[in-house]
């Protein structure tokens, strides 16, 4: 194995973790009954069964895996690509994307707890969520402006 692909498995690998144990640790707190609620925003326990605004959950015991397949996938890819600048961006989105489907294999569903209500009533969703967002806009940046991706 080359220095680069270890730098890239690295940082990868570093940037799942944290973000999987982050997010783990914030989900306990609600699992165990923290809740809190304001005018905007209520910080609540939910047990989503499906993804993003429920999509899917007809799918049931199914998504897990099939979230697991396209998680290894997308691990598979970066690998072959061998391009560094990816590594951090697609560690977090591996990281909050681990954190959900493990839920889903300990809990009834994926746990979320941030409700936003102030204006408009927004879905229900947790840390993991919003750095596989962050992650996204990140991946879409280096594709659409390649010259800040050299490796």
């Amino acid at each position: 194995m080359t220095n680069h692909t270890l730098r890239l498995l690295a940082i990868l690998l570093f940037a799942l973790a944290g973000i999987f144990i982050i997010d783990q640790n914030i989900k306990s707190l609600f699992v165990e009954g923290f809740r809190y609620y304001t005018d905007c925003i209520d910080l609540i326990l939910v047990y989503n069964k499906g993804v993003a605004f429920s999509m899917f959950a007809f799918l049931e015991e199914y998504l897990k895996y099939i979230q697991l397949l396209l998680v290894f996938g997308v691990l598979i890819y970066v690998i072959y690509l061998q391009k560094i600048c990816y590594a951090l961006p697609v560690g977090i989105l591996l990281g909050g994307a681990f954190s959900n489907i493990y839920d889903r294999f300990i809990h009834e569903g994926v746990v979320d707890m941030v409700y936003w209500h102030c204006g408009f009533n927004f879905a229900v969703f947790n840390f993991a969520d919003v750095m596989i967002d962050l992650a996204v806009v990140w991946l879409l940046i280096l594709n659409f402006k390649p010259h800040l991706c050299k490796s």
